[in-house]
């Protein structure tokens, strides 16, 4: 018995933690901002990209590097030397260590060095964009996620009603057949009708849970995780095409990107030119060496100090890839201006048709919610009107047909009013909840 008890409460235990209860759509994006795996990756292309932006990746900084060298030889040697004389040795021996820090500093390159810096500046300011993008991208597909489970649930409850009225069109259909005011094939007919509802039922409802799945993947967690929606579709009808093409300029991710491309090909006519001037380069170091010889004029030598100079290069013939390279970052820089007209352009055509389409949706959403008041209220009548034996089951099946595909409608153009406004917003970048 204590088996059974421990055993049912642990299922009760499981159940409650699957069961998160009432999921708004701000918490649903909250979780997958902390949990979306594209998101994380673009995070850290960030983190790269910021760890980049310093002066000595643009080679503004001196180096400095430690040297350690040591070669032994063993040879038989013979020397004549200037008198004429011949020495020889075999075996002979000869090692030679050289330990030494040098340190070198390019102090001037054209500018090209801040030009670089720049650049690296540009490409921290371009991952911040790709991930406002990809935050964009994976906010807006939750919240369709979401709000597509809010209108399918809402068509769940609204087959739920149609079974609960078919399940009191049975009883009705029953109670007159067994006083004989009604057939056998009525009873029939509504209890055919009865399953098909139930049959409806299971198919909307697999198709709620398996939006849930989706949803619970989009926020990367365990996909059984139950949860329940909010019960209505808000949409905002407030939105005027002025002010979208106005935010888009400011707030468009693709748009702003492709201004950083500019710049980026502008830095890299910069630092394309510096290769027209002399690189000067300090150098230092200090060093210290020992040889030994078994024949030879020096038996043993050893030195140690400091050396210093600078060094100065400049570029008098390339075979004119330095005039060809000038010419292809001009041409960039003339692509990248072609770009932003382009993407302009793109943006303004996509928030007009959106928009035309938020219009056109937010008109059907109104039209839509009229149709199912008058279909509600129909419904009602016509029940009336078929428990009293004013009207026959089949068109009391037609009134209810309607109400179903009445409501089905109105929530999808809710839906749809959403989609397009979270569309809208989505291409200005500015998604606000």
């Amino acid at each position: 018995m204590k088996k059974a008890i421990l055993f049912f409460l642990l299922i009760v235990l499981w159940t409650v933690s699957k069961a998160q209860g009432l999921l708004t759509a701000k918490q649903a994006v909250e979780i997958a901002l902390e949990n979306n795996f594209e998101i994380k990756l673009s995070q850290n292309d960030l983190k790269i990209a910021t760890e980049n932006v310093s002066y000595g990746n643009a080679g503004m900084l001196p180096t400095a590097t430690a040297n350690f060298s040591q070669s032994n030889s063993v040879q038989n040697s013979k020397q004549t030397q200037t008198t004429g004389e011949q020495r020889s040795l075999r075996n002979a021996k000869n090692n030679n260590l050289s330990v030494g820090v040098s340190l070198g500093w390019t102090i001037f390159d054209g500018l090209g060095m801040f030009a670089r810096y720049d650049q690296l500046k540009e490409l921290q300011k371009q991952g911040e964009f790709e991930l406002k993008k990809t935050v964009l991208n994976r906010v807006s597909e939750v919240i369709s996620t979401y709000f597509t489970i809010v209108e399918q649930q809402n068509l769940l409850l609204a087959i739920d009603s149609s079974i609960n009225i078919s399940k009191e069109r049975l009883k009705t259909a029953e109670n007159r057949f067994s006083i004989g005011k009604a057939s056998r094939l009525e009873v029939l007919n509504v209890q055919v009708n009865l399953n098909e509802d139930e049959s409806s039922r299971l198919r909307q409802a697999d198709v709620v849970k398996n939006l849930k799945i989706t949803l619970n993947s989009l926020m990367a967690r365990e996909l059984d995780i139950e949860f329940d929606v909010e019960p209505e579709v808000e949409y905002d009808d407030t939105l005027l095409i002025d002010d979208l093409l106005e935010k888009a300029q400011h707030y468009n991710p693709d748009l702003q990107m492709i201004a950083i491309n500019k710049r980026l090909a502008e830095l890299e006519l910069k630092r394309v030119k510096a290769g027209r001037y002399p690189v000067v380069r300090l150098t230092t170091g200090y060093n210290v060496s020992q040889s030994e010889s078994s024949l030879g004029f020096v038996s043993s030598s050893n030195a140690r100090g400091l050396n210093y100079g600078i060094t100065a290069s400049m570029n008098l013939f390339d075979g004119f890839n330095q005039r060809r390279n000038e010419r292809n970052a001009k041409t960039q820089i003339e692509s990248a201006d072609l770009l932003i007209q382009q993407q302009q352009l793109n943006v303004r055509t996509a928030i007009s048709t959106a928009f035309q389409t938020y219009q056109t949706n937010l008109s059907l959403a109104r039209l839509e919610e009229n149709n199912a008041d008058i279909a509600r209220q129909n419904l009602n009548i016509t029940l009336a009107k078929y428990k009293i034996g004013s009207i026959s089951a089949v068109e009391f099946r037609d009134a209810q047909e309607n109400f179903i595909n009445a409501v089905s409608r109105f929530n999808s153009a809710r839906l749809q009013a959403k989609l397009s406004e979270l569309q809208l917003k989505e291409i200005i970048g500015n998604i606000d909840l």
